[in-house]
């Protein structure tokens, strides 16, 4: 009896030890939200996202400079896969608006592959890439679903912090299959983007007035961009 309670006790004692590594291992790979907020201001709602400055500081400092010099303005999700990811194309290939010199420079910069025990979860951003792990640029993921075999495999830098209800409309957008891909049938359109600092700027009346300002510029840069795109197509007989 003595023996087999001291067995008991040993046996306890040690899955207490597992259960205990295994809630400290947990813990340690949910980082801190930096302070920055970025609104992607959709043509199906917002999606607000924090950064992880702790885990991915060259990723975050990157994707922060080309939403500050609004490179992602006019730009899409070209792949929405339901349960999966919503991936943002690269800007330089996704906008429809022009680039001037300084987008460009930062938007064609590869970005090193800062790999993390982050896990895969619904509402994380992960950077896309080639299959060099030291290729990304712009496009990332917003994941839609628990995804354990991209662990370790692609940068997490950041997640979703507003904008759940915009990512389940994305889910039911019309798609098709294009080779791996699964890609909506209408473009999803980022009209434009604004961030502000949650430890500065408490006005949520200031927000939403900028808010608007910034969705009515965005819908006046884009029907300008498309009366000139018309202009252009009048005028040469051998465009598209």
């Amino acid at each position: 009896m003595c023996s087999s309670g001291r067995v008991s006790i040993a046996i306890a004692i040690a899955c207490m030890s597992l259960l205990s590594g295994a809630i400290s291992g947990a813990i340690a790979t949910v980082p801190e939200l930096g302070s920055a907020r970025v609104v992607f201001q959709t043509n199906y709602g917002d999606i607000e996202f924090g950064f992880y400055p702790s885990v991915a500081p060259k990723t975050v400092e990157h994707i922060f400079k080309l939403v500050r010099l609004g490179c992602y303005n006019t730009n899409h999700f070209f792949r929405v896969d339901k349960g999966f990811v919503a991936q943002v194309a690269d800007v330089a290939g996704g906008r429809t608006a022009p680039m001037n010199e300084v987008q460009r420079l930062e938007a064609e910069k590869t970005i090193v592959g800062e790999f993390s025990d982050v896990k895969h979860v619904r509402g994380i951003l992960s950077m896309g890439r080639y299959s060099d792990p030291d290729s990304a640029q712009s496009s990332f993921s917003i994941l839609l679903g628990d995804a354990p075999h991209l662990d370790g495999q692609y940068a997490i830098f950041g997640k979703v912090t507003k904008g759940d209800e915009t990512l389940r409309k994305l889910e039911q957008v019309p798609t098709r299959t294009e080779g791996i891909f699964v890609m909506p049938t209408e473009r999803i359109t980022i009209l434009s983007t604004y961030y502000y600092d949650t430890g500065a700027e408490t006005c949520e009346e200031d927000r939403l007035i900028l808010k608007r300002r910034l969705a009515a510029s965005a819908v006046e840069i884009e029907k300008q961009h498309m009366m000139g795109r018309n202009a252009t197509k009048l005028g040469d007989p051998f465009s598209m």
